[in-house]
């Protein structure tokens, strides 16, 4: 899928580790969790049980979601540039990754959380349309809507993110998801998952 126009791109790390694969957690050579699953604090890794997810939303409202292994910015760059038609206006926090859009053919904007800016006004119309606030809010959807499996497996974590962003883009559909939802099914590869 293609994003132009106005494209807000972010990351979000999903805690997910090993849940029901006890072989797994002995292989990492650690204790199993008695409680909830809490990954370490700060940016993760799939290996830190906290593998991020790059998100990137037009302002029309379709969205692609990716689990990366690291979150570099030569990591993103494939993935950016195979989502984003080059031209657009790229809108970001000011996280370091997001350094060379420019360079690659895009419009770029940030927004710095640490200062408490979540969104600006740049020319002057009254609108603030630099923001990622649309991301953020999938962001929030998405916890929401993973929050009640108590714990998602790094194994699975790739078929929930799918079904949860062919779900938002086909939202509009109304009754017509299944008729898209089942098409998707029946033409995915047997060996998928």
């Amino acid at each position: 899928m293609k994003l132009e126009g106005i494209v807000e791109c972010d990351e979000v790390y999903i805690v997910a580790g090993h849940k029901g694969q006890p072989a797994a957690v002995a292989d990492a050579g650690r204790a199993p969790r008695v409680r909830r699953l809490k990954g370490k604090p700060g940016r993760g890794t799939a290996a830190s049980d906290k593998p991020p997810v790059l998100g990137m939303i037009a302002r029309s409202g379709q969205v692609v979601l990716k689990i990366l292994p690291n979150v570099q910015m030569m990591t993103i760059k494939p993935y950016i540039l195979a989502h984003i038609v080059p031209g657009s206006t790229v809108y970001t926090d000011e996280y370091n990754i997001y350094g060379r859009l420019k360079k690659w053919g895009y419009q770029h904007s940030t927004v710095n959380h640490g200062r408490g800016e979540y969104a600006r006004d740049d020319d002057g119309d009254g609108l603030c349309e630099v923001h990622v606030n649309t991301m953020e809010g999938v962001w929030s959807l998405l916890r929401s809507w993973l929050r009640p499996h108590r714990g998602i497996s790094q194994k699975f974590l790739p078929a929930y993110i799918a079904f949860f962003e062919f779900i938002h883009n086909a939202r509009r559909r109304g009754k017509a998801v299944l008729h898209a939802l089942i098409g998707a099914l029946v033409a995915r590869p047997q060996n998928a998952y």
